[in-house]
């Protein structure tokens, strides 16, 4: 039975770059002091009776390095996102002015930052278990492979190399949960 290992391969960096992809998006919604309207992303509002990513119902931007501003397509929706923020809860207090709703982000305290830190080293042990489980899938199907009558060396190269991305990756999360962290500790 002729297998082509190179699919194993590019299945497998395919899922770890998912993985990354993942550990990123997690990863930016921890605050760290400084505003970002990352911190926002995922917040779903009423829209007409639909739960509506908030992005597609109103401009979301900083005003400065330490405020969000919200800026509604409609009037109306104001209150709507005011409740959304707060039924979230996110730690912020928003401030309706009539026109926009605005987010201070109040500087974090020692003990915060500590919390924050332990969360983003949570999310790189769910991306490198995530990363040993689609090696483990890869190695299984190279081994059936080896005992379905594919070369024994070409197996065990092709462990080689699925160990090699997987090292590779595993270095690529622990670069983004120190820098998060560093992010997170810098005052």
């Amino acid at each position: 039975m002729e297998i082509d290992i190179t699919n194993v391969l590019d299945a497998a960096k395919e899922s770890f770059d998912n993985t990354i992809e993942h550990l990123k998006h997690e990863l930016a919604k921890i605050r760290t002091g400084k505003a970002s309207p990352a911190m926002l992303n995922g917040l779903m509002v009423e829209y007409y009776g639909t739960p509506t990513p908030l992005n597609q119902v109103a401009n979301v931007s900083l005003a400065d390095s330490r405020t969000i501003a919200i800026q509604p397509w409609e009037k109306s929706m104001l209150p709507v996102i005011e409740k959304a923020i707060f039924e979230a809860n996110l730690g912020f207090t928003p401030m309706n002015d009539g026109e926009f709703i605005r987010i201070n982000i109040p500087p974090l305290t020692e003990e915060r930052r500590k919390e924050l830190v332990k969360q983003a080293h949570h999310y790189g042990e769910e991306a490198r278990i995530s990363l040993r489980t689609t090696r483990h899938k890869a190695l299984d199907i190279v081994k059936k492979a080896v005992k379905d009558g594919y070369p024994e060396d070409e197996g065990k190269r092709m462990d080689a190399k699925i160990e090699d991305v997987v090292k590779e990756y595993a270095n690529k999360v622990q670069a983004l949960v120190e820098a998060k962290e560093k992010d997170i500790m810098t005052i």
